[in-house]
């Protein structure tokens, strides 16, 4: 371990507790501060019904949206607490990283990355400017959406954790960017988080997922253990516990020259992993089933809300008077955001078409599993009419459902 570069953030503190509106620091301290605010707010509370990999799964066991962030979250204040035993190294901020942790994912939509792709398809469809990546609308959730258009008020560093973090890209080695992130103008993937706790979640985000996956494919029976090659296993180790364990004491034990960084074997060896996931998982028959299937639930209800939204706009008593509770509901959440959306259409120049799409992109990608589960339903299977026979008689109790 070299003692030649000190792991510091490149910028001073005010930058990194910077806040939308002044806050001053209580008890909790700011980044304890923001892991309440994130974990009390509604956007985090419907991850516990968000998929991880496997739609809507009945075991109790089988990783859902909200154990997947403790899981990275734990992950990356192991990694920054093993860090910091090099004192004169490191100074590595565990509540921070805990923080961006619990936030990273809080914008996925429903269905996990099939919901994304759906929603995709839709906002190609209808020639949109807008595209949806969960890294961004995650910190549109935080900033902008979360607590009825108010946003969460977190710190510049927690926001720049959330939107940085992508998961899906294996770099060896990562150091915060020098140059301050413009969060609101981020528009796509590849911008570096401006601090080490970030970039060390960006790491978490893959010990966490990598094999925790394997472990719900076996639960699953989508595969059995001796499938998993032999060097893979070798290496990492023959779970998803050991996995973890060896992804992180390789982070902490290669970590140098001012760069988070795994050892070149390491890191071989978890894009091996990765494409074995793939392979194997994310591209299983029954996955790829129930994926297209997926894809059919958020179209389908997205056409839905569009026609609605045009024929009755922001006449809240019209989605009242329907007879579908996702009309009411809908109805509901426009009034709620009113304000919010009005602002956003006047500050950014929306033409209607596109208020009304993002409108419809924000409210399905915040429904979880069930929800949309129970929306496709009531769309696609009517109630059954009720015939209600009323005797001559003026005591209520004679009234009769038949």
């Amino acid at each position: 371990m070299s003692d030649k570069y000190k792991f510091e953030n490149p910028f001073h503190d005010d930058v990194y507790l910077e806040r939308t509106s002044k806050k001053n620091t209580d008890i909790r301290g700011d980044y304890f501060r923001d892991q309440t605010a994130i974990i009390h707010s509604r956007p985090f509370r419907r991850l516990k019904n968000k998929t991880q990999v496997f739609f809507a799964p009945k075991d109790d066991h089988i990783c859902t949206r909200i154990e997947h962030v403790l899981h990275v979250a734990t992950i990356a204040g192991t990694i920054c607490r093993g860090l910091n035993k090099y004192d004169d190294l490191y100074n590595l901020d565990v509540d921070l990283a805990f923080a961006i942790g619990l936030g990273h994912d809080i914008g996925h939509a429903p269905f996990g990355h099939a919901g994304e792709e759906a929603i995709n398809e839709y906002l190609r469809r209808k020639k949109s400017k807008f595209r949806f990546v969960h890294e961004i609308h995650s910190y549109r959730v935080v900033e902008y959406l979360a607590n009825s258009g108010k946003g969460l008020n977190l710190t510049f560093a927690v926001k720049d954790g959330i939107i940085c973090h992508n998961g899906e890209k294996f770099e060896r080695s990562l150091k915060p960017s020098e140059e301050i992130n413009k969060l609101d103008k981020i528009k796509k993937l590849g911008s570096i988080s401006n601090s080490y706790e970030g970039c060390i979640v960006r790491q978490s985000d893959k010990i966490a997922y990598l094999g925790r996956d394997i472990e719900d494919a076996l639960i699953a029976n989508l595969f059995s253990k001796d499938k998993i090659p032999r060097t893979i296993s070798k290496i990492l180790g023959g779970n998803n516990g050991e996995i973890i364990n060896t992804l992180v004491t390789d982070l902490i034990d290669n970590s140098k020259d001012g760069k988070i960084r795994f050892s070149q074997d390491c890191s071989y060896i978890m894009k091996k992993l990765s494409k074995f996931n793939n392979e194997n998982i994310y591209n299983n028959k029954v996955i790829g089933d129930y994926r297209e299937y997926c894809k059919k639930i958020i179209n389908t209800i997205c056409e839905h809300l569009e026609i609605i939204f045009k024929k009755n706009e922001f006449k809240f008593e019209k989605y009242y008077s329907s007879n579908l509770n996702i009309d009411k509901l809908f109805g509901s959440y426009l009034k709620n955001m009113n304000k919010f959306y009005k602002e956003e259409q006047n500050n950014n120049d929306l033409d209607d078409e596109n208020l009304r799409i993002r409108i419809i992109v924000d409210y399905v990608a915040g429904m979880t599993d069930v929800y949309a589960l129970d929306c496709m339903k009531e769309l696609s299977i009517p109630k059954p009419i009720e015939f209600v026979h009323i005797k001559p008689r003026k005591n209520i109790k004679d009234i009769k459902r038949y």
